[in-house]
């Protein structure tokens, strides 16, 4: 049986859902408690039954469809209303029969809430409290409190505070949560507080922390240091206003840095994946400088720490990125030594360790090359093919002998209110080299860059038809320093995939089309690597 001494509870599906540009449908919050499962956290919130369709339909569904191996599902809900009895509260009898075997209320801690908000008297709340968790106890379900305003409450009248504390744990409460609704709150104020209210009721305390401060995180680990041991985090910080304690920083660093054992064996490593697939099914791009699980929580740049990296990653990681699914990356850029060079390269599967020279001159090139609006950061196949050319070892596949590019601006035949009066057609023409024949192509597209993807294809598809697995997925232009105005360099990133992975190169020129013309090439050159196809 799971050890109960220490919980780590997600509530991603209802106080996660809240936050701006998230809308989770009952499939998506059925895929995410899959996921938190996988995690091992102890108790996925999956909203509040009765409260609104969606979420009963989610109770109903999870019965049916979720097999969960480590977690329990938790109902939200609110106490009786004033002057009634639990019994004959509708929304008392929803969590009840919501099928979940644990249910969270909460509850009213401030008093000024109580008077202001609740309308009622401050017994009356304390009646509402006890009412409802020995209701609930009664029908087989564990309960959990969460004191909302706790802290802001405990500041104003501590006294009263402490009697809603009371009053939750001896109707048979599991855990009283220490709320800090509004963020407000410092590491040192959550210690300092939690420690007095445990002395003095000696109840078992959980926390729930926003991270208005930016100090959720830190406030959730103080309050653990004080003796709380229940945590309330949402799944990459997702929450109301700025968020919540963020679900993997917590477990992090309560599992790698204070040795606790609060995940089922096994499961910290599957951190990265999951923070990944999560922000994936809200729509959210992953936070690629997330602590521990962003694409950039273990990577390094300046040559300095990749000098000492490459004697003991230890030096400059804080911990194995492996323990919790992650993996260290090497940047190239103009801050660059050749100790960056040389793990990069190993990275992608080439050794230079052997050749001082070979790595000197190739920090050289990329150097000159960031200098001109070059960025290799994000451009790892752009990086290899420079690589294997600086070996002797360049990649080729076609030669090009010239490009051109028109676009005819003219009006437009039929139009709409809805419509411009006007339409653009872009055509491109590709002259290239292909296996030692002359190819000329022409094809139309939607605007310049379109058009020449689609030439390049028209060229070279007959000789190699792998191409046709090559799709286009993210194209990013940035406009560097110029002289003057319009005069600029011009950055584009162009990432491709085949199916079974995906590589970004970088191109650089005066406009948007050399520029995206360079990348295009690699691009293509990379894919036609990556196929195996024996080179010119």
């Amino acid at each position: 049986m799971r050890d109960d001494s220490f919980h780590v509870f997600d509530t991603t599906l209802r106080d996660g859902a809240q936050r701006e540009g998230i809308n989770l449908r009952v499939s998506d919050k059925l895929a995410i408690a899959q996921l938190l499962d996988d995690f091992g956290v102890a108790f996925i919130e999956g909203g509040w039954p009765g409260a609104n369709p969606k979420d009963t339909e989610f109770f109903q569904r999870a019965s049916r469809e979720l097999t969960l191996r480590h977690a329990q599902l938790t109902a939200f809900g609110a106490t009786r209303r004033a002057g009634g009895k639990a019994a004959d509260d509708p929304q008392v009898a929803a969590l009840r029969d919501s099928g979940a075997p644990v249910v969270t209320l909460v509850a009213k801690s401030d008093d000024r809430h109580v008077e202001r908000a609740l309308r009622t008297t401050l017994d009356e709340n304390l009646a509402m409290v006890a009412d409802t968790v020995s209701y609930l106890r009664e029908h087989g379900q564990r309960v959990f409190v969460d004191c909302e305003h706790f802290f802001d409450g405990y500041r104003h009248n501590p006294s009263y505070a402490l009697d809603v504390v009371r009053a939750a744990a001896e109707a048979g409460a599991d855990v009283v949560v220490l709320c800090d609704t509004n963020g407000g709150m410092l590491p040192s104020d959550v210690f300092r507080t939690v420690t007095e209210v445990r002395e003095a009721t000696g109840a078992r305390l959980g926390v729930h922390a926003q991270d208005d401060t930016g100090c959720a995180v830190a406030n959730t680990l103080a309050a653990v240091e004080a003796g709380a041991t229940h945590v309330q985090c949402t799944a990459n910080g997702y929450g109301e206003r700025v968020g919540n304690a963020n679900l993997f920083s917590v477990v992090g660093a309560l599992a790698l840095k204070h040795g606790r054992d609060v995940l089922p064996e096994g499961c910290l490593g599957e951190m990265t994946r999951v923070s990944h697939a999560i922000a994936e099914i809200v729509n959210l791009a992953p936070d690629t400088h997330q602590p521990y699980v962003g694409v950039s929580a273990f990577a390094h740049k300046a040559g300095l720490h990749a000098s000492a990296i490459k004697v003991d990653p230890d030096l400059y990681q804080h911990t194995d990125p492996e323990l919790v699914g992650n993996s260290m990356r090497m940047l190239v850029s103009d801050m660059a030594g050749r100790a960056s060079i040389e793990l990069k390269a190993k990275e992608l599967g080439l050794d230079l360790s052997g050749d001082r020279t070979l790595s000197g001159r190739v920090v050289d090139r990329v150097k000159g090359l960031e200098l001109s609006g070059y960025s290799f950061e994000a451009a790892d196949a752009s990086l290899e093919l420079l690589l294997r050319e600086e070996m002797g070892r360049p990649v080729r596949y076609f030669g090009t002998e010239s490009w051109r590019v028109l676009t005819e601006r003219r009006p437009r035949k039929d139009t709409s209110p809805l419509t411009s009066e006007y339409e653009s057609l872009t055509e491109a023409t590709v002259k290239l080299t292909v296996k030692g024949e002359r190819v000329i192509a022409t094809a139309e597209g939607n605007g310049p860059v379109n058009a020449l993807d689609r030439a390049l294809r028209s060229s070279m598809e007959g000789v190699y038809p792998e191409l046709a697995r090559l799709e286009l997925t993210d194209y990013k232009v940035r406009i560097l320093e110029g002289s003057s105005g319009t005069n600029a360099i011009t950055r584009t990133l162009i990432t491709f995939g085949d199916g079974a992975g995906e590589w970004t190169t970088v191109g650089v020129g005066a406009n948007v089309v050399d520029a995206s013309w360079v990348a295009l090439e690699q691009a293509f050159t990379y894919g036609l690597l990556r196929q195996g196809y024996p080179q010119e």
